[in-house]
């Protein structure tokens, strides 16, 4: 019976040191996975960043811009030419559009009436504010 208590315990010591290496490499895979996200993440920054960049270049309308970017920048010159003596604020325009009020749809649209604002079809009379130009 000592034989078997004996044997009992080898064998529950092997099984528990199989689970600890199995945990050291589970442990060792997510420092690796954890560093990669990170490496990872840190390029998605950098290309949205350069993304805008460009995005700034780039004149507000050429023939390469997908029709969905075109149909927003045309609903927000109508807006403009319809109301020329109006000055809109960004969630204005989006409410008069029925665009998404969310802060990402609304961060597009300021970044498309800055390019209008640079390219003189408008003018920002204040700080947020914009109005067809003259």
């Amino acid at each position: 019976m000592n034989d078997d208590i004996t044997e009992l315990l080898i064998s529950l010591q092997a099984e528990h040191d199989r689970a600890a290496a199995r945990a050291d490499d589970l442990r060792r895979q997510i420092e690796h996975l954890t560093l990669a996200l990170g490496e990872a993440e840190a390029r998605l920054v950098e290309l949205a960043t350069a993304g805008k960049v460009f995005a700034e270049l780039v004149p507000a309308t050429t023939a390469s811009e997908p029709a969905e970017q075109s149909t927003a920048y045309q609903a927000i010159v109508n807006a403009f030419n319809q109301h020329p003596d109006r000055e809109f604020r960004v969630r204005d325009l989006h409410e008069l559009l029925g665009m998404p009020t969310d802060d990402p749809a609304l961060n597009v649209t300021r970044s498309r009436l800055g390019r209008l604002t640079r390219q003189g079809f408008l003018t920002q009379p204040g700080r947020g504010l914009y109005r067809k130009g003259t």
